[in-house]
């Protein structure tokens, strides 16, 4: 499912425009975005929750050449699926 059947099936599901409901969707991710870039933590209960991970920087080897590389410092976004979700997907 992709972001454009998300907004179908919102305005679907609520009789509101398709307008309407991509404002929703937009506005729903981006407070997602908005959170995760001040560090903070999105739970939704029973479907998921999404985190920032921090990796220190370290040595790496290129594997074509064998040089060593300096690996930056980085932050990534992750998923944890919640229980119920876990329980939906695995009948």
């Amino acid at each position: 499912m992709n972001k454009l059947e998300i907004i179908s099936s919102l305005k679907a599901e609520t009789n509101i425009s398709r307008s309407d409901a991509a404002r929703i969707v937009k506005i729903f991710f981006g407070s997602m975005q908005d959170a995760l870039v001040r560090g903070e933590r999105v739970e939704i209960r029973g479907f998921s929750s999404f985190f920032v991970k921090e990796y220190k920087g370290y040595a790496g080897r290129n594997p074509k050449t064998g040089e060593q590389v300096v690996i930056k410092p980085k932050k990534l976004p992750f998923f944890k699926a919640g229980k119920e979700l876990k329980d939906r997907v695995d009948n």
